[in-house]
Parts: structure tokens; sequence; C-alpha cells
């Protein structure tokens, strides 16, 4: 415990305190930090059992309360001992009769030993991504495939928490949508099936605002074999005002730090995170104390660095040349990020002219 708290290693929270202010900030103050360490030193004895506080309840079942619908896999997929698996991609039939807004949403594996990673999408009727989907069957897209994700509804990582808005905001879901769940798998030696769920909670009350997950993105770079602090830079130009509800950085096993700026029309640029020391096994989001308002024009821009160094523990292979891929031994560079718009706006009122929307992936 003392070298976990003094260390800053736990609790799990990387932002410089230098840059922003954060509702969720889950840092130790360093009066506590002070505390335990001093506890530990002195033998960490048990103090009196009467000024024990009451036991947490830890939630064994859905984080979100009992959800107003659950969308299950039809089969279990089976994942084999060894082996690269591709993303799988599951097509869910909504049978959404009307539109709906969903204020809560959680992704629960059905097997975390084998689940890297989870992304629920929706997908409008209309739309040709997947195309060649069927309900409940496996599906590996083939390269340059028609279309691309869709909305991001809600994910699941190492250290991601459920989609809980707040009352008058919600994510939308068009009716005849599709659930396309995006699977990553990870083969850990052991054969072994999952039958992964989402559950949904609808918005009891009247929607103001709609939340919408956006990112800088780009996978246009090749990070030098042994390169030990390799820059790669993306950024989302607004073409509508909005205003910014979260920043989720994203990397894989070479990432080593990451930054979000907003560039106004006027010029003037603020750092809005830092994030000095990202961690892959904690996929963390950081809520600013107040919602970033962000006029038409304005730019998120995204830096990360990388470590293809030998120096990096985490490094798969420091010989070899790093590209983009879906691969945790590959790379990614996602800068996330909600907004929140007005419920009656169209999201591609957002977008600048002309311009796609990035794709969304973990």
């Amino acid at each position: 415990i003392k070298e976990a708290v003094a260390t800053k290693k736990m609790p799990p929270w990387f932002a410089d305190p230098k840059y922003g202010h954060f509702a969720n900030d889950r840092s130790l103050a360093q009066k506590d930090i002070d505390t335990l360490v001093a506890w530990a030193d002195a033998g960490a004895k048990e103090g009196d059992p009467k000024d024990l506080p009451k036991p947490l309840p830890f939630v064994t079942g859905w984080n979100i309360g009992k959800p107003d619908l659950q969308l299950e896999m039809p089969a279990e997929f089976n994942v084999p001992a060894k082996g690269t698996i591709d993303y799988q991609y599951i097509l869910i039939p909504g049978d959404f009769k009307e539109d709906v807004w969903i204020q809560n949403a959680e992704v629960r594996p059905g097997n975390r030993a084998l689940v890297h990673h989870v992304i629920a999408f929706v997908r409008p009727p209309g739309s040709k991504w997947m195309k060649g989907a069927q309900p409940g069957v496996p599906y590996v897209p083939v390269k340059d495939e028609e279309g691309g994700p869709n909305e991001f509804l809600v994910g699941y990582a190492p250290g991601f928490l459920p989609v809980q808005l707040e009352e008058g905001r919600a994510k939308q879901i068009k009716a005849g949508s599709d659930i396309i769940l995006q699977m990553h798998y990870t083969a850990n030696g052991t054969e072994g099936t999952d039958r992964t769920k989402v559950g949904f909670t609808y918005a009891k009350g009247p929607v103001t605002e709609r939340i919408v997950t956006l990112a800088a993105t780009t996978n246009k770079f090749a990070i030098p074999a042994g390169d030990p602090n390799y820059e790669v830079n993306a950024a989302f130009e607004f073409g509508g005002d909005a205003k910014v509800v979260d920043f989720i950085p994203h990397m894989h096993l070479r990432g080593k730090d990451f930054e979000y700026r907003a560039v106004y029309p006027t010029g003037e640029k603020e750092t809005l995170l830092k994030v000095p020391n990202y961690s892959f096994n904690w996929q963390l989001t950081y809520k600013p104390m107040t919602d970033l308002v962000v006029p038409k024009g304005t730019k998120i821009e995204c830096t990360a660095h990388y470590d293809n160094s030998p120096n990096n523990p985490n490094n798969p292979d420091p010989t070899k040349v790093v590209k983009y891929g879906d691969q945790s031994w590959e790379e990614m560079m996602f800068g996330f990020f909600d907004v929140a718009i007005d419920a009656n706006k169209d999201v591609k009122s957002i977008y600048p002219p002309q311009k796609k929307k990035p794709a969304a992936a973990l």
C-alpha cells in the first residue's frame, strides 16, 4: 500500500494537475498519502474497530441498475487457445419501433479473461456498413468495405465505466437501427467461450442535449524501431457550436503520453488535458469540472508520443516498425471526446463541411 500510494500508482489517475480540473479526479491528496505512508511505516496497526465505517456495497450485477433493455449475442463465440483473432462483429437486430433516448448503457463481457474490449455501435437504417453481416453470425469485414463504423454507443475496456448520463442528457438510437458489437478477443493459452451482452436504461424525463462521441485521430504513422519518443498528431475541427464533456485518450502498449489542446477561432490556444504517463491497462475517462464550450471553427488538437525502445517494458518487439492496426502489438492514436449538442440538432452540423467523421474503434 505504501509503495502504491507514494508512487501514485494507485488509485489510477494520470492527468497532470497543472492542466484542467476534473470532476472524477480519483487521486489522493498529499496529506492522505502521508497518512497512509506513516501508518505503513508504523507497522500498519489496526485501529479501534468501533471507528470502522460501514462496509462498501460492491455491485455484482449491472452497475446501471436493472436495464430496460438487454441485448445478448445470440450464440457463444469460441475463442481458441492460441493465435491472433480478428475483430469479430456481431449484428444484433434492435427491433426499435421508434426513436429512443438512452441515459445509461453498459457492456457486460461474458468472459473477462478473453474479452479485451467491446464497442457497441448504433447502425442506423439505410447504413451500408456491415451490409454482409447476418444477425448473430460473427463477421470479419473485408478490406475497404463500404461504409464505416456509425455512432459509438458504449464500450468496455480495462478502466472503462458504464455510460451514466445526468438528467436531460442522453444518446439516441433511431427507429429501425441495429446494434453492432465490435469484439476484440485475445487468446491466453486456454480455450474458452464468450457471450457478451449490453444493457440500456431509457431517459425518464425530457432530453434537452444529445451526447455524441467524436475523435481526433489518424492512422497515418510508422513508428521507427527503437524510437523512444515518436510523435503523432491529429485534429478535429468543429463545424458548429458544441460542449465538450469528457476526454478518453487511447493508444496501445507503446503509448507514452497524450495531450489535448483547444485552438479557438480567435487563435487562442488552451491545454485541456495532459497525460504524461499513459497506461494501456487503465483506459480512463477524464471529465472536466465544467463543460468546455467550443464555438464553430474550434479545433481539438491531440499529440501523442510512443516509446518503441527496449526501455519500454511493455514493448512487444522494439526491433519492429509499428503501424496502425487493431491488435494490441500494433498501435492506435485516438483522442476520443464526448460532446453535448441541442437534442433537436442534426449531428452532421458539428462536422466541418465536406469532411468525413473519423472512425471509432478501440
